[in-house]
């Protein structure tokens, strides 16, 4: 996944868990896209501080995943549905008996698999 993305979607689950100087200083970043110089001057804080604090953010919201795997989940239970889409899509139209069951024990076996876990 795309690096901007990633911390983008990080932020997403996990920017509340900052404080509010810290998210103001990595929504800047990752939302407005402004280089560590530009938040620095914007923000009065040195250079380094920006840069310090961007580092801190991300790897307290990567510490948060790691423990919560949150985000890991999210973009599973979406590939999953993504698949049951797709064999939904499939079975729009068609005639041939064995590949509707083919498609419900796979909508079915997903579906399990997400009750299951979640």
């Amino acid at each position: 996944m795309d690096s901007i993305v990633e911390k983008s979607m990080l932020f997403d689950f996990y920017g509340e868990l900052l404080t509010e100087h810290q998210k103001k200083v990595y929504s800047e970043y990752i939302q407005n896209d402004l280089s560590v110089t530009e938040m620095a001057g914007l923000l009065g804080i040195s250079r380094q501080g920006a840069h310090d604090m961007i580092r801190r953010c991300e790897k307290i919201m990567r510490d948060y995943e790691n423990r919560l795997h949150l985000f890991s989940r999210y973009r599973k239970v979406k590939k999953m549905v993504a698949e049951i889409q797709e064999c939904a899509e499939v079975m729009k139209g068609c005639k041939d008996q064995e590949i509707l069951e083919e498609k419900i024990s796979r909508i079915s076996k997903i579906s399990g698999d997400i009750l299951e876990e979640y």
